[in-house]
């Protein structure tokens, strides 16, 4: 029997899977990446997949002129999420799922780079998912942009510069504002790659790279036990069965 397949959408190559790659592939699924950044325009089908997920990336959901495989994956996200997938955006995916949805993607008025708080809301404290949180969760973040809640979802994390920092359409389409699959590794690749240079020399006097690290040896572990525990929940949710075509979300 074919192992069963997961759709991963990824816009530059320091924005991978990260800590969800082991994860996916010990529950016996094959992943097939499409790569946008070498190829903007292709144009593939969530047909044979039984989950889709949208990684981040430092462009904003709205670039379509300099990105315009942003429009495509707006318009699969909605055919995979009106299909009964299970769908995860994390960061742009996060954002591009929430435009998918009819929901609205605007800068906020401070970034959130680094090791921050997020608050669950009674909807996050008992949903399958996110529950594995504190109430008060420290995760790490890497945003400029903030969502506005799609009608029909629920918003299940909050944070004083983000108000939605997680939201649940449906019982199988999610959104993370956060990055739960970074690693040491990564987090030390988002602070020197070229790309993240000017948001960092932005923010200079109020986010300092040193501190970064020096806060990543101290609470990595921890992220990456809370990353395996939420991710886990998330996959043990997959709906593998004959799926009913439901109707279209907007």
């Amino acid at each position: 029997m074919a192992r069963p397949k997961i759709l991963v959408f990824q816009h530059v190559p320091y924005e991978p899977l990260g800590t969800l790659d082991p994860l996916l592939k010990e529950a016996g699924f094959r992943i097939r990446y499409v790569n946008f950044g070498r190829d903007p325009h292709q144009r593939p089908s969530p047909d044979k997949y039984e989950a889709l997920i949208v990684l981040g990336g430092p462009m904003n959901a709205h670039q379509i002129d300099t990105h315009p495989n942003l429009s495509t994956e707006v318009e699969v996200i909605r055919e995979a999420v009106d299909a009964g997938m299970s769908v995860l955006g994390i960061c742009l995916g996060a954002q591009l799922l929430a435009k998918a949805l009819g929901g609205r993607v605007a800068q906020n008025e401070e970034r959130e780079i680094g090791w921050c708080d997020v608050e669950l809301t009674e909807a996050g404290r008992t949903d399958p998912v996110i529950s594995s949180f504190a109430s008060t969760q420290m995760v790490f973040q890497w945003h400029e942009d903030g969502i506005s809640l799609p009608a029909g979802a629920d918003n299940l994390a909050r944070s004083p510069a983000s108000h939605v920092q997680a939201f649940r359409y449906g019982d199988h389409a999610y959104g993370f504002q956060f990055h739960l699959e970074v690693n040491a590794s990564l987090v030390e690749r988002w602070l020197t790659v070229p790309a993240n240079q000017p948001m960092l020399a932005a923010e200079a006097g109020r986010v300092d790279p040193e501190t970064i690290r020096q806060q990543t040896k101290e609470r990595i572990g921890a992220l990456q036990k809370l990353s395996r525990q939420t991710f886990s929940r998330w996959i043990d949710r997959f709906d593998i069965a004959p799926r009913r075509r439901t109707l279209p979300s907007r």
